[in-house]
């Protein structure tokens, strides 16, 4: 099985860090079907290691639409939970989110 990541072989692409590729590869893994399939997908935006949870998670949901008998040892596995984080809005009054600017005494 081959993974291609916007049209570039896994094992081609150097930038994607080894924790990354090992991530990305984790609903194969778990079911046993590492190297059964040829994985294709498309991510944009984000770091890699918001691209790496996306494909996962991508991965997760096709794996629970074309064996849906695995959707249980997905579920148990905690690989079709969405990770919810967001970054936080910039508040008024402070530079960034929770960054206040530098006080001064005097």
């Amino acid at each position: 099985g081959r993974f291609t990541i916007n049209k570039v072989q896994l094992h081609k692409h150097p930038s994607f860090p080894m924790v990354q590729r090992i991530h990305l590869s984790e609903p194969l893994r778990s079911m046993d079907l590492l190297g059964s399939m040829d994985v294709m997908c498309t991510v944009k935006g984000g770091g890699f290691n918001g691209q790496a949870g996306a494909i996962r998670l991508g991965l997760a949901r096709a794996l629970d639409n074309f064996y849906p008998h695995l959707h249980t040892k997905l579920a148990q596995a905690g690989l079709l939970t969405r990770d919810s984080r967001r970054v936080e809005r910039k508040k008024p009054g402070r530079p960034k989110a929770r960054k206040g600017f530098q006080w001064v005494k005097r």
